[in-house]
């Protein structure tokens, strides 16, 4: 391994050197200490979106100037001890993920394409100027705390259990500067559907409010990032959609009010064009505005080769 030293006038080797110098996220370090006291599982009449949580979570800190990550820890879940003063809770530097763990009829447990996922929350994080980890290496310890809570995923197919990995900025400072500090961790619950259904339907329509006034993303922005940032301005419009009588936001942009998602969710359009040809549509990814979502991404794989 190559020492840390200055090289005046090359800023690229002194990138590398310094990058060679910081130890990478490794799942063979993993420290596990298990809960020494279970809590007590929903049933699944009771489940609410986000609301239970599993028996641990997996922690995993870094600090450049500290050589870089640490050994990951998979720990019973609680709290955090944070300064206040940390840039996340100031300035919004922090991204996250949403995935869901399935057991199947033979009782395995699967995960829908979680390395998209990974990937996604990579993109992010360096825009967002977090540091940078192994992709491979977090999916092996994702794996580990889901064997670990293994009783966890609902054995049912109406239920799953709801993985949400995060990266936030721990620098205890108050000042916007890219981050020498972060902590990237997950945390599991059950779950059932994240909307209420009401009657014996398994899908009820939703009414959207298509107002061109409110806006979610733009162009030249982070829309196309899943940064927490994007998602706090969208709960007061969210709230005048509710008193409208509707149940989500249909978000439009620019003059000739382009549709781009609606409430959370990348949407599409199934229809029949003026040429009489059944047609699936979507929202372009060009743009900039559009969350390049997985389950988006999984629809078109599918239906292109139909």
């Amino acid at each position: 391994m190559l020492p840390c030293r200055s090289i005046k006038g090359h800023c690229l080797n002194l990138l590398w050197r310094q990058k060679a110098c910081i130890s990478s996220l490794q799942s063979k370090n993993v420290v596990i200490r298990k809960s020494e006291k279970l809590k007590n599982k929903p049933r699944l009449e009771e489940l609410v979106f986000g609301k239970f949580f599993s028996d641990h979570m997996l922690v995993c800190d870094y600090d450049d100037n500290d050589g870089g990550w640490k050994a990951p820890q998979i720990l019973p879940f609680g709290d955090f001890h944070l300064s206040p003063a940390i840039t996340s809770l100031h300035y919004a530097i922090q991204c996250f993920e949403g995935m869901k763990a399935y057991r199947t009829s033979e009782n395995d447990i699967r995960l829908f394409r979680p390395d998209k996922n990974v990937q996604r929350m990579q993109r992010t994080a360096d825009k967002l100027t977090l540091p940078a980890f192994d992709g491979e290496e977090f999916l092996k310890l994702l794996k580990q705390l889901l064997q670990i809570d293994s009783e966890w995923v609902p054995h049912s197919q109406e239920a799953s259990l709801y993985v949400r990995p995060t990266f936030i900025s721990t620098d205890p400072v108050i000042g916007v500067k890219h981050p020498s500090k972060a902590r990237l961790f997950v945390i599991t619950g059950p779950v059932g559907p994240y909307y209420e259904q009401k009657g014996t339907e398994l899908f009820n329509s939703v009414k959207l409010l298509a107002d061109p006034k409110f806006v979610r993303a733009w162009e030249g922005g982070i829309g196309a990032y899943k940064a927490g940032g994007n998602y706090a301005p969208t709960i007061q419009i969210q709230r005048e959609a509710l008193k409208r009588g509707c149940q989500q936001v249909l978000w439009l942009y620019g003059e000739d009010r382009q549709m781009t998602e609606a409430g959370t969710m990348n949407f599409f359009i199934y229809w029949i064009n003026s040429d009489g040809e059944k047609e699936l549509i979507t929202a372009p990814l060009d743009s900039g505005l559009i969350l390049p979502g997985v389950t988006r991404q999984s629809v078109l794989d599918m239906t292109r080769e139909w």
